[in-house]
């Protein structure tokens, strides 16, 4: 069924409930187009979406929400809001800081057991673990997502808890796949460390030490977006499939005719229905 594409604003809006918000139209694909405006948004979870929030989002004519989060996810910030007509598709992937335990620590553990857990490095070391893993093995989750996208599935919204982690190599993959170079995908995931878009961190009431400035230091690398984590996702593919075309070929079972319609679908001047 062909979708029909709303206006999207041209400004940015500032969503009181939904952090991490964007629009990925404009980004240059290596052919000298680029990504369609109002086709494929991403952002933070959408648990805490004001009344307005949800309009501004109904008003962008969705087709499908991909939700990344897994069910500890869920149960710490709620389900998303309901938009009248979108269709909601949860995947799971991998987390950085999976399991309820671990958000529980974050949020409550003393400086102590902090230190032990994240910190020498092992923060940074846990989220390129993580990054490594969900390129790799979630080949399923991904092949499905750029299929569904290639079918009827835009315009999509992205997102997980903070809208960085796994929407952000969910965007990447994605972007990847329509042709957008890597320092273009980089430069976006990037956006991610804006004041305006970073996830907010929670700490219990009465948390040893709560908010100080060693406990945010231990925190940070869960919480940034880190061109070294991106990189690890492309040394992943590297790596393992010799490259993008044989990523998305064999990896994710993409074949020229699917590519094609992702493309009509996504980028300008392509086609798009």
């Amino acid at each position: 069924m062909t979708q029909q594409v709303p206006q999207v604003p041209s400004t940015e809006p500032q969503l009181a409930g939904v952090r991490n918000f964007r629009d990925v139209g404009g980004l240059p694909t290596a052919d000298g187009r680029s990504v369609a405006p109002g086709r494929l948004f991403r952002s933070g979870h959408l648990a805490h979406a004001t009344d307005e929030d949800a309009s501004f989002l109904a008003s962008l004519g969705l087709h499908t929400i991909f939700d990344f989060r897994n069910a500890a996810d869920i149960r710490l910030e709620g389900p998303d809001v309901s938009l009248p007509g979108v269709r909601n598709v949860n995947l799971p992937l991998s987390d950085p800081a999976d399991g309820a335990e671990f958000w529980q620590m974050v949020r409550a553990g003393d400086l102590a057991q902090l230190r032990a857990l994240l910190g020498d490095g092992q923060a940074a070391n846990r989220m390129i673990a993580s990054y490594r893993v969900i390129i790799t093995e979630r080949t399923a989750e991904h092949s499905k997502v750029l299929h569904a996208l290639a079918e009827d599935s835009v315009p999509a919204l992205m997102h997980c808890a903070a809208g960085k982690d796994r929407a952000g190599l969910s965007i990447a993959v994605a972007l990847l796949a329509v042709g957008v170079e890597r320092d273009a995908v980089e430069a976006d995931y990037l956006k991610s460390n804006d004041p305006h878009r970073r996830y907010l961190v929670r700490r219990a009431e009465g948390a040893p030490a709560g908010m100080s400035a060693e406990v945010m230091e231990l925190l940070n690398p869960l919480f940034d977006a880190r061109a070294e984590y991106l990189h690890t996702a492309f040394d992943a593919i590297e790596q393992t499939w010799g490259g993008i075309e044989r990523y998305l070929a064999d990896g994710l079972g993409l074949t020229p005719e699917t590519r094609e319609r992702l493309r009509a679908r996504l980028v300008e001047g392509d086609g798009a229905a």
